[in-house]
Order: C-alpha cells, then structure tokens, then sequence
C-alpha cells in the first residue's frame, strides 16, 4: 500500500492511499481540481472517498469528483450526508476498503460529529489531532476533545498521524512558548524549520513523536503541570487541556 498527501488550499493536506494497482482512496477533497490532476498525473482508479466531518474544505470536491467517478462510495459521519456521504458511519463500526479493514473512532470536539479512519499504520484524523496541536473548538468541549484525543492516544506507538492541515510550525512555536527548553520539542522544530524552508511537508508524524512533542497528549507531564500551575490554579489533566487550548487560539 502507498501513501501520498496532495496539497490543497493554503495549508490543506487531502490524503490518498493507493494499491499497486492503482485504486486509491481519498480523504477529505475539499477541492477536486488537485486531486483530478494527480488521478490524472499517475493513472489511479478513485474507488471511495473518506471524509472526517463537514466542513468545507474537507468536503467541497465530493460532488465533482462523484460527477466524473459515478461509482465512486463516499463514506463519512451523520453531520456529511448533505456533503454527499452515501454510507453513513458511526464509533466502533468496521469496513473493507483495498484489501484493509477500516475501524471508525468517533472523535467529537473540533465538530460534535468528527470521525477519524484507522487501519495499521494509518489514521486519518482530520481536524482532530495535528502534529504538535489539536482542532479548535468550533462545535465540542474541551471535555469531548480531552476524551478524543485520549481515545487515539491509545493506537499503536508506530501509527501514523495523516492529519488535514500543514500547521505544525505554529502548533511547535506554541509548544515552545510553554516549555522552551523542552529538548524534544526544541529537536523537532530544528526538523520541521528545515523541512519547511524546502517547502516539503512535515506529515505524516508518529503518535510516538507526538506523544514527545505534542503538548495537548502530554496533559499528565509533571513539567508542564508545574509551569501551567505557575500560571493557574488547575487541578486535574482535563483542565489543563482546556488552559492550553484557550491558550492556543490566542496565540
């Protein structure tokens, strides 16, 4: 099985995992220019199309990209039936796709009806989990995003995280604006820094760098719960989620 991102939007990443043959699965089009191109481009068979939630430019290219592959499946949660999902999914349900079984983790926060896609290695986490960061809040708690990323926290060390936006630089700067002498995060944003001056993609990550790097999955770290007390008068590794959260989107 291959593995590719196709660029889309300003900081967008739409995945495609393809077979020797050439079939492939799509994730999240929002635009259905890049992804007709690099069909195109290589010569692939588009057999169904993986969508995490609703929103726009996860969802924008369906339509076209189902008006020139009719048969095309498109799976995705309840909140993507009028995005054009044919087959409805819900936590815990399993399906066949290129010879993998996929599991569906329900992963409510960034929407109240988010999913993300696994089959080993892959996870296609959509706006849920980022390298170095998570999804805003635009329709869940902090309580629902504690517990989603808690869920996926729990995959496989080796799993890696094909999330939907090229963000891990500021997620990394945010991270550094908390703990600026963390060795690992400072190790990763030399790494990142350099990719990115050559305008390559920093994903996918691990989650066992993110369980390193990434401070929304290190909410029980005796470092940062000591700097985040220096600052409050939290308790518990769910209200520090939830200061580091309102921290991130003033940041």
């Amino acid at each position: 099985m291959n593995l590719t991102s196709i660029p889309a939007f300003q900081d967008n990443y739409i995945w495609v995992l393809y077979n020797d043959m050439g079939e492939c699965l799509v994730v999240d089009p929002g635009d259905a220019g890049p992804v007709l191109d690099t069909v195109a481009k290589f010569g692939w068979k588009p057999v169904a199309i993986l969508l995490t939630h609703h929103h726009a430019d996860h969802t924008g290219g369906v339509a076209e990209l189902c008006a020139t592959w009719p048969e095309l499946v498109v799976y995705g949660p309840e909140e993507t039936r009028s995005k054009g999902a044919t087959h409805i999914l819900t936590g815990g349900d399993k399906f066949p796709l290129l010879g993998l079984e996929f599991e569906v983790i329900f992963t409510p926060g960034h929407t109240l009806g988010h999913i993300c896609y696994y089959s080993s290695p892959y996870l296609f986490c959509g706006d849920t989990l980022f390298s170095g960061g998570c999804g805003r809040l635009f329709e869940g708690t902090p309580t629902q995003m504690y517990q989603s990323l808690g869920t996926l926290n729990k995959l496989p060390a080796q799993t890696l995280i094909c999330c939907a936006h090229e963000y891990t630089q500021s997620n990394i700067n945010f991270s550094l604006s908390i703990l600026p002498e963390d060795e690992a995060i400072l190790k990763y944003s030399n790494e990142v820094n350099k990719l990115r001056k050559k305008n390559h993609s920093s994903l996918p990550s691990t989650l066992e760098k993110e369980r390193q790097i990434n401070l929304f999955l290190r909410t029980d770290d005796a470092v940062l719960i000591e700097k985040i007390k220096d600052e409050t008068t939290l308790q518990q590794p769910e209200q520090y989620f939830a200061w580091l959260r309102a921290k991130k989107d003033n940041f």
